[in-house]
């Protein structure tokens, strides 16, 4: 079988400069393995979704993206942005060099070089879905896509904390959630989706096309890649000593059995605040902005290289 040309976009940042680091002995792998390719290295944040749309315009159709959740948060973004063909003409592979590598998770994809590309030189893919968010950031509408998970109230706001910090173990960041679950103070919000509403005032709103964040955490357990259902958690107002308590239950897949949180799958969602203070927004890790967010799904959008 021919082997595709890969444009490769590296972000040297991701797993705390491990992509930077490794890069020469990755490049003598994959000319060892006779991969036909080009590289771009990643400046500044939201670079990535520039270079896809670069590529794809120079008839780039296989794309490979080296970091993380938020190098691929990015690419993914590039690829179902970018106007030149659609998104599903286009083969996304990662080779996961993060911290959490969540949406790798979902797919067992190998975090080692070696056992990666010799999975990529099979050619198996998948279509997966992604979301589609419309917020509100500095007071201006905005909207962006997603390919794990999104998260509102809590999630957000350790979204935005967490951004002046880097993590080298799963400890570290379970130790600032904890941390900064004491300074967050919850806001009243409402959600709307089919003729359901549901108001309260909320830890964690989640909506995920696949079921693994922060680091392992299976906070929308019920989430499938390829259902066209976003699949979405919502955890009401409950003591904080209580929500550390549950803390296995964020990893073991029955967050969905405690009697404050609900979950269910729909195709829209729609999350409006309740007084003046917005709900905050992340999406694939990533810091937004705020309610009032409108969700909405492409199915098999995204055509995934396992």
């Amino acid at each position: 079988m021919n082997q595709p040309f890969w444009h490769i976009i590296a972000n040297p940042a991701a797993g705390n400069g491990a992509v930077g680091r490794r890069w020469p002995d990755l490049e003598a792998l994959l000319q060892e393995m006779g991969f036909s390719y080009t590289v771009r290295f990643t400046e500044h944040r939201g670079h990535a979704v520039r270079l896809v749309d670069d590529a794809v315009l120079k008839g780039c159709r296989h794309i490979l993206g080296l970091g993380g959740d938020g190098t691929n948060h990015e690419i993914a973004n590039g690829i179902l942005c970018q106007p030149h063909v659609p998104p599903a003409g286009i083969t996304y592979a990662l080779l996961p060099i993060g911290t959490g590598n969540d949406w790798a998770r979902t797919y067992g994809i190998p975090h080692d070089p070696r056992r990666r590309l010799r999975r990529l030189q099979q050619g198996e893919t998948v279509l997966q879905d992604a979301g589609k968010v419309v917020y509100w950031q500095d007071g201006l509408p905005a909207e962006r896509f997603f390919v794990n998970v999104a998260g509102m109230a809590y999630d957000a706001f350790i979204a935005k904390k967490l951004e002046q910090h880097r993590f080298v173990s799963r400890m570290q960041y379970l130790l600032m959630v904890a941390q900064y679950l004491f300074e967050y103070r919850l806001t009243p919000a409402q959600l709307f989706w089919e003729e359901n509403t549901v108001e309260d005032s909320f830890y964690t709103i989640n909506v995920g096309i696949c079921r693994y964040s922060g680091g392992g955490m299976q906070l929308v357990p019920h989430a499938v890649p390829d259902d066209g259902l976003l699949a979405v958690t919502y955890a009401r107002h409950l003591p904080k000593w209580e929500v550390l308590l549950q803390t296995n239950r964020f990893y073991n897949g029955t967050l969905l059995r405690h009697p404050k949180v609900g979950g269910f799958q729909t195709k829209n969602l729609r999350v409006a605040h309740l007084g003046d203070i917005p709900t905050p927004l992340e999406a694939d890790g990533e810091f937004l902005g705020e309610s009032p967010a409108e969700f909405s799904i492409l199915e098999k959008s995204l055509r995934i290289a396992l």
